[in-house]
């Protein structure tokens, strides 16, 4: 007690106090952390996204373009951005950099705007009616940003959502932040694409070309496919017909619409892919019914295919069905409903819009898929096949059985709602566990001295689990053509220019579905984070706001006179007792 009075005495206290408030802040900036309190861990870095990290080796450049005066949901969002590249900072330390750049500047050392620059790229912005100081006027507005490392860019898209801004989109947008970003982060830093084979041979639409034999339509319709997988992946035309079998060095065979039957051949070279552990991802239209017949004729006629594929699904635990799946919730198409050139436009229950329920990273707040033609998909199969439905129609769905005409006359008289009374029919099945091979105790002596002859050992079951998707619609990953220019895959060629017009979420779905077959870094875990949106109750706020005004502007107002008066109360004894004393 001495010695502490002696420093009291001395004004050394003083000293102590300023040198110790240096040290704890010079120890701050070399160790520190933080309490996430949040119910959903929001500042939270899963472990997949810390691994990413951890592993960059060179310097990561993040652009966010999200900086202006633009309406407060984006001024939210740019807030979160900025919340979880902060974060990906404190993880990755001076390997990773981020700013906010508004795209109206120019890049550095030209004259290009970067909204120019970003247009170029495909990142086209969103365009805003905001009501500004000047009055109202059109404000175009990017949130995306690119991210740099070694001498390469890869473009993120931050918000998928419409024009008309949703706390819900937002809210989305902002739980899939660090999975986009994340994601982004490590393909890039990837010295080396996964391998995929990309089915042809049974009349699949072949890949984009600059030049090659094919129609341009053909290669116009894979467009956005064909960038959507070199983006990330290195892809490879194969052809089953002359291919011997699908070798190991390919993580996954994607097949997309083929009109063409498979022979015995050609499902035992998918068949033993499969159990070697290949992953598998199908988009198939069991029934031919195109637009094109439509337009010309007014009507088409939709028939089985007779791809010879059902034994082959039905064995990996899906059947797809031959009927047509309809949809009161349906994309629209401009319909002459008088006759006399008038054109309406109409929904098409024929293109239903598809939602899904969360309940996988492939689906985690996915927006609308849209699809054309497509058939219904059920499970079948045994305890070790585990199956997820991904997409589905809404609760009023419908199934035509086939062979069925559909006429555009159809639209000329409203639709019985009545019919559309079957709800959440499947249109997409991840499918998971041991898969069992479609030749166990059939396969003959011709296919086995196949294998043999090039050195593969025939296999009856998975040895471990596997997974593949099964799409029951072609179209869904093929793209529109306008005007002899592609668009991209999700958006309606009709609705263009109208108050309909909107790209759907195929692209993502995908995107998604090739991540979770291939991409081994283990985010989904990132992508399955939850951000719980919490509201004001509005009636509760009306029926309270009388209290809560006083409780905010009468309240403190009270406390700082209270603390005056007791201040002067205490003051003016002290020194009455002093005087006094």
């Amino acid at each position: 007690m001495g010695l502490l009075k002696k420093i009291w005495d001395s004004k050394l206290w003083l000293l102590i106090t300023i040198g110790g408030l240096f040290a704890i802040n010079w120890l701050a900036s070399l160790y520190h952390t933080r309490i996430d309190l949040t119910n959903e861990k929001r500042f939270t870095l899963s472990n997949a996204t810390k691994k990413v990290l951890n592993k960059i080796d060179d310097v990561v450049q993040v652009d966010v373009f999200l900086k202006g005066d633009f309406p407060s949901g984006f001024k939210k969002l740019a807030n979160s951005t900025e919340e979880i590249l902060q974060e990906f900072k404190e993880r990755a330390g001076n390997k990773f950099q981020y700013n906010f750049i508004s795209p109206e500047e120019n890049v550095e050392g030209t004259d290009v705007r970067w909204a120019d620059t970003l247009s170029a790229l495909g990142l086209y912005p969103i365009n805003l009616k905001s009501q500004l100081k000047a009055g109202e006027q059109q404000q175009l507005l990017y949130p995306v940003a690119l991210i740099r490392y070694q001498e390469k860019v890869a473009p993120v898209r931050i918000y998928n959502g419409s024009p008309l801004i949703s706390y819900k989109e937002i809210n989305s947008a902002e739980a899939l932040m660090e999975f986009t970003f994340a994601d982004a982060i490590y393909k890039i830093s990837q010295n080396e694409k996964p391998l995929i084979a990309y089915a042809i041979g049974n009349g699949e639409p072949s890949l984009y070309e600059e030049s090659g034999p094919d129609s341009l339509p053909v290669k116009l319709n894979t467009y956005d496919l064909t960038y959507t997988l070199r983006k990330d992946y290195t892809v490879f035309n194969f052809n089953l017909k002359t291919q011997p079998l699908v070798p190991d060095t390919f993580k996954l065979l994607m097949i997309v619409k083929p009109t063409q039957e498979f022979n015995d051949e050609e499902k035992l070279k998918i068949d033993q892919f499969v159990m070697r552990g290949g992953k598998l991802l199908m988009f198939i239209d069991k029934l031919s019914a195109e637009m094109d017949s439509l337009q010309i004729k007014n009507e088409v006629i939709a028939y089985d295919r007779n791809l010879q594929l059902n034994d082959l699904l039905f064995k990996y635990g899906a059947r797809i069905n031959s009927d047509l799946v309809m949809d009161i919730q349906s994309d629209r198409l401009p319909f002459d409903v008088n006759g006399n050139g008038q054109f309406e436009f109409l929904k098409w229950n024929y293109f239903p819009i598809f939602s899904s329920k969360s309940n996988n990273p492939v689906n985690k707040n996915l927006g609308f898929v849209s699809g054309r033609f497509v058939n219904s998909i059920d499970t079948v199969g045994g305890r070790e096949i585990k199956s997820t439905v991904l997409l589905s129609t809404s609760a009023n769905g419908k199934k035509l059985g086939t062979p069925a005409l559909i006429t555009g006359k159809e639209n000329q008289s409203a639709p019985d709602d009545a019919s559309f009374n079957v709800p959440d029919i499947p249109v997409a099945l991840l499918l998971e566990g041991r898969f069992s091979s479609l030749f166990k105790n059939r396969l003959s002596q011709a296919m086995m001295d196949s294998l043999n002859k090039y050195g593969a050992i025939y296999m009856q079951q998975s040895l471990k689990d596997n997974k593949m998707i099964i799409v029951s619609d072609g179209d869904m990953v093929l793209n529109n053509v306008y005007k002899e220019n592609p668009l991209p895959m999700g958006f309606n060629p009709f609705t263009i220019g109208s108050q309909y017009e909107m790209q759907f979420s195929n692209r993502d779905f995908l995107q998604n579905s090739l991540d979770y077959l291939v991409n081994p870094s283990g985010l989904s875990e990132a992508k399955a984070k939850d951000y719980t949106l919490r509201l004001l109750d509005k009636k509760e706020v009306e029926e309270g706001r009388t209290t809560w005004q006083i409780i905010n502007i009468a309240a403190p107002l009270l406390l700082v006179s209270l603390f005056g008066l007791v201040f002067q109360w205490t003051r003016k004894r002290k020194y009455t007792i002093t005087k006094n004393g």
